[in-house]
């Protein structure tokens, strides 16, 4: 039996945390802001439990969709399902598990908020075959990490007023930004097998677009902090996410799939370096 959980641990990412925090951060973004400085804590509680279940069956289901491609990406090759330790049926059966009891979270929350559950369940269950069909699965990816900002709001205002849907763009971008990045580690094997993603699409101009969008990214955070009438730590805190930006362009200048990765990863630090500067604004 613990073997088995320990499988089941592997397969949802618990050992590789950082698909939860990038989740995380702009939930927290939109909490705080929604709720002043001050947001039910028992709402910040489900937010943050109900970001760490949704991630890992997502995790589950992209395991799924991918059980026929994982084998043949040298990345992906030793996870459970690509490896044969865990079967797909048991992969299904973890996801369902963990939806369901995100979504028994969710009902502890008001109606709004809970019609609005629906919609971010459907993006997290077709980000995993985009791949398949356009060039841009980062996209659904940021629309599915990105919708729990609306959801914030529904929860502590019933309303999804501007600078939430200017938030929401802002974490579109950022999925954009990073998971570009995580693509740029993979292209080699993605065009091998005929996966689509936004490194094979951009080419030659990755690190220049993911440079404009940067760019476009803090231009949406300056505009949210100004609708939520943010003052100088939150400025300070968009300034330490432009400059690691210019870390991870440097990361990233030769394209070297591990510096690439490690690019990825450094996001987590953009979205820590935000929400340290809403946190302190507030205070």
């Amino acid at each position: 039996m613990q073997s088995r959980l320990s499988l089941y641990s592997e397969l949802i990412r618990l050992n590789r945390p950082i698909g939860i925090l990038l989740l995380l951060w702009p939930g927290l973004w939109a909490l705080w802001i929604a709720g002043e400085g001050e947001p039910s804590w028992w709402i910040v509680l489900i937010f943050i439990a109900g970001t760490t279940l949704m991630r890992s069956a997502g995790c589950a289901i992209n395991d799924y969709a991918d059980r026929d491609l994982d084998g043949h990406v040298q990345r992906t090759s030793g996870r459970p399902i690509a490896s044969g330790r865990v079967s797909p049926r048991e992969a299904l059966m973890v996801a369902a598990i963990l939806a369901l009891l995100a979504f028994l979270l969710v009902l502890l929350l008001n109606n709004k908020t809970i019609l609005m559950s629906f919609v971010a369940v459907t993006l997290a269950a077709l980000y995993p075959f985009m791949k398949r069909y356009t060039h841009m699965p980062q996209l659904v990816l940021g629309m599915a990490f990105g919708w729990a900002i609306p959801m914030a709001f529904t929860a502590l205002q019933n309303q999804v007023p501007a600078v939430a849907w200017v938030l929401f763009a802002a974490t579109v971008i950022w999925a954009l930004i990073y998971d570009t990045m995580y693509a740029m580690v993979d292209r080699i094997d993605d065009l091998k097998i005929g996966i689509k993603s936004t490194a094979i699409l951009f080419g030659g101009y990755d690190r220049l677009i993911i440079g404009l969008l940067q760019l476009l990214m803090l231009g949406l955070l300056l505009w949210a902090g100004l609708l939520a009438g943010r003052g100088g730590w939150y400025w300070l805190g968009i300034g330490v996410a432009a400059l690691l930006f210019l870390y991870q362009q440097w990361l990233i200048r030769e394209r070297d799939p591990d510096a690439c990765f490690k690019g990825f990863l450094n996001n987590n630090y953009v979205g820590m370096a935000l929400f340290a500067g809403l946190f302190l604004d507030y205070m």
